[in-house]
């Protein structure tokens, strides 16, 4: 089995995962897995596919430059440079792109921080963090129309120790080494989001937009 198959079926298999979820609305979402690191390659999700079906036709292969490196009818997904600026700056094997209604309401509520944060939560520990007194950061940046200057943007927060960027009122982009761990920090990310939100509506009565009273979340109230 070539490597090209073998991520295929990776990436193939998180998209199942993910579309089980209901994280793929609309079309929207975009999922890539690397095939090689010289030259850079790898394989990316097919511009406006059904993602909760399996096909043939869902991912294609892209080069360097996010380019077909083979002649097709199918386009690579929009915001396939996201991606590409994932695998030149991290050692990332594997990016996912998910919109959520709980990464949307994250994004819009902390986009003035420019992040946010969580310490104390137990699925922190997802990304490696052990000691108790661990932060675990997700930068917010803004959702420009053009997709290289929302790239840009994107690689602009990316540091040791990010794994995963929130894009203001659009949804997330998460990585990992490899598929199993990128689809990892995607579930957490999305746990301690939609936790935070419960605890928000439960312990101040609801969600205002522009409430900073909780600028940083540390997993107590």
């Amino acid at each position: 089995m070539s490597d090209v198959t073998t991520r295929w079926n990776e990436l193939a298999d998180v998209k199942d995962t993910l579309g089980a979820r209901g994280w793929f609305p609309g079309t929207s979402g975009n999922l890539s897995i690397k095939v090689s690191d010289s030259p850079l390659q790898f394989l990316v999700t097919a511009s406006g596919k059904d993602k909760y079906k399996r096909t043939d036709e869902d991912f294609l292969l892209v080069d360097a430059n996010s380019r077909p490196v083979h002649d097709t009818h199918l386009k690579p997904s929009a915001e396939t440079l996201l991606h590409q600026k994932v695998y030149e700056l991290t050692d990332a094997g594997c990016s996912l792109h998910v919109h959520t209604v709980s990464n949307n309401v994250i994004s819009e509520l902390y986009a003035k921080q420019g992040e946010i944060t969580f310490q104390g939560q137990e699925l922190i520990k997802a990304f490696n963090l052990w000691d108790e007194d661990a932060i675990l950061r997700i930068p917010i940046i803004e959702n420009p129309a053009h997709i290289p200057d929302l790239a840009e943007q994107l690689a602009g927060r990316i540091e040791e120790g990010i794994y995963g960027i929130l894009i203001r009122n659009h949804g997330i982009t998460a990585w990992g080494r490899n598929a199993f761990e990128a689809k990892k920090h995607l579930e957490a990310f999305e746990f301690l989001f939609e936790t935070h939100l419960a605890l928000r509506l439960h312990t101040q009565g609801g969600i205002s937009h522009g409430n900073n009273h909780n600028q940083r979340y540390s997993g107590s109230y």
